[in-house]
């Protein structure tokens, strides 16, 4: 039912500036397998449950996603699982770009300092700041993965 485990993220890069939330990306047979086995499991330990990019809750759309958090309420968790075909693997490729490149994952650290500076209390804006930069450099792995 469960296939491959990733860390990934910021907090899957050493040394990268990042917020306390460990990301994980968890390898499911399929989202119907994940509705009935490990849903109510993971609802059960308190974990909050959301299906992402999907249309009206169809499976094979999208991914689902868990949000553990802190007893004063912060994220502190999040697995987003994902069918073995699903293209949001590709996260894995700026993980994997950012280790192998340390330069490039300094010049992430500082644009995201200076960006939740200038938003701190807008998630949207944050996540809006860094596209241009998350796109160059996923453009760079692509090329280096030969993809």
């Amino acid at each position: 039912m469960i296939g491959r485990i990733e860390h990934f993220g910021s907090t899957a890069v050493p040394g990268l500036a990042a917020k306390p939330v460990v990301d994980m990306l968890l390898e499911v047979r399929s989202m119907a397998s994940l509705a009935q086995h490990i849903v109510p499991v993971l609802k059960r330990e308190g974990y909050e449950f959301f299906w992402r990019g999907r249309t009206n809750g169809l499976p094979g759309i999208g991914y689902a996603w868990f949000i553990k958090r802190d007893a004063a309420g912060r994220r502190t968790h999040h697995i987003h699982c994902l069918e073995p075909a699903s293209p949001e693997w590709e996260r894995l490729l700026f993980r994997d770009h950012l280790r192998a490149h340390p330069d490039v994952a300094a010049a992430y650290g500082e644009l995201k300092r200076r960006i939740a500076d200038e938003h701190p209390d807008d998630r949207v804006a944050y996540a809006k700041a860094k596209t241009d930069f998350i796109a160059g450099v996923m453009r760079a792995a692509r090329r280096e993965a030969g993809n």
